[in-house]
């Protein structure tokens, strides 16, 4: 019988399975680990795969009699022979990361359907993993005839975060506007600096419960504004975009947007907040242009974006074993509308507070320039 084939609405949800399993046996671990992401089609064939693989010393303990038993209690779709990718697609990998410590292999349906847009989805979604994960660097690759692609996430800089949650997180802060470029050492900040939040306990919909998903849920909260400017407490800045993240409590991404964050800057009752776009949660910050001649100590403010992180945490002593925790992380993000909608109020005024302070802020840096630029005037 040929293995089970996954259509491309599931083969996200099939990625994030795998991504779950391989989080969970790892979360102990503080060591370093890389995941392969490897999309290929099976040579003379029509046949497409999607591969998620890992290695590094995060992963040295797992025996593959636990990962054999927890695939049958998930029901990951392994029926019948499954090929295994080509050696020279998993050589760059294993080079530089070491032998392969787990790996999962679906069959996807038709492959000549990703194209451009669902391979940005992908990117896009494993670039967000990897901002929670900061230990894990992630890589893609796709390997279809006329169509190749290769894409890593890495953290260049990171900070730990330790609270309620266990184990502490590591998130990846590096700012991406001068990742790739050559700055000034000591001008800059390379990294931003969460700051933890409030962590607000959530009630779950009867509904949620109907469908088995009980215990004690909360979210925690983090703020990242990127780039920092701590060292120039007289440089005005610009908030011109705010971004929202969640995760699951196995710290795997929830596929956005949904309805209760489209309709975000209603609930915050903060006009300058655009609608966001249809593939990710990013609010454009509207601002008055300035028609002004520029003065001579007039600088351009320093642009900068706010991402706030949710982190969904889980308790239950009735689902302490590995597929169980898995079972509930995917119930949880399927139910996140009406648990968000339960809790609309306490959500949105802790957002709303987050998004107040950081604009109070840049007003007083803003009003610190204005005075400045008046005192060198006179």
């Amino acid at each position: 019988m040929a293995p089970e084939a996954v259509s491309h609405d599931k083969m996200l949800e099939k990625i994030k399975q795998a991504l779950r399993l391989f989080v969970l046996l790892g979360k102990k671990s503080t060591c370093q680990g890389a995941i392969l992401v490897l999309f290929w089609a099976e040579p003379g064939s029509t046949r497409s795969y999607c591969t998620v693989a890992a290695a590094g010393s995060k992963w040295r303990r797992i025996q593959p009699d636990i990962l054999q038993n927890v695939l049958t209690d998930v029901k990951f779709p392994r029926a019948g022979p499954i090929p295994e990718p080509d050696l020279k697609d998993l050589c760059a990998f294993t080079d530089v990361h070491g032998c392969l410590k787990l790996v999962l292999t679906f069959q996807i349906k038709d492959f000549i359907c990703f194209g451009p847009e669902w391979s940005a989805c992908v990117e896009a979604f494993l670039n967000v993993f990897s901002l929670a994960n900061a230990t894990i660097s992630v890589q893609l690759r796709c390997k279809f005839p006329q169509q190749t692609i290769q894409q890593e996430f890495r953290a260049s800089f990171t900070r730990r975060l330790t609270s309620a949650m266990k184990p502490s997180l590591m998130l990846d802060v590096t700012c991406r506007s001068f990742a790739d470029k050559p700055v000034e050492k000591g001008r800059w900040c390379p990294g931003g600096h969460p700051v933890l939040g409030s962590m607000l306990p959530l009630s779950i919909p009867p509904e949620s419960m109907d469908s088995g998903l009980y215990g004690e849920l909360n979210m925690q909260l983090v703020t990242l504004l990127s780039p920092c400017v701590l060292h120039y407490p007289n440089l005005k800045t610009l908030l011109t975009h705010v971004k929202v993240l969640a995760y699951t409590p196995t710290n795997v991404p929830m596929t956005l947007p949904f309805a209760f964050f489209r309709n975000l800057p209603v609930y915050l009752d903060c006009r300058e907040l655009s609608d966001p776009s249809d593939s990710s949660i990013v609010y454009t910050l509207g601002h008055k242009t300035c028609q002004e001649p520029e003065k001579r100590l007039h600088l351009l403010p320093v642009k900068q974006k706010l991402s706030m992180f949710l982190f969904l945490q889980h308790t239950d002593p009735f689902a302490s074993q590995l597929s169980d925790v898995m079972v509930t992380d995917a119930l949880i993000e399927r139910h996140l509308e009406d648990i968000l909608n339960n809790n609309r109020q306490a959500v949105t005024g802790v957002l709303h507070m987050e998004l107040s302070n950081t604009l109070k802020a840049q007003d007083c840096r803003k009003k610190v320039e204005e005075c400045l630029e008046s005192a060198h005037e006179t």
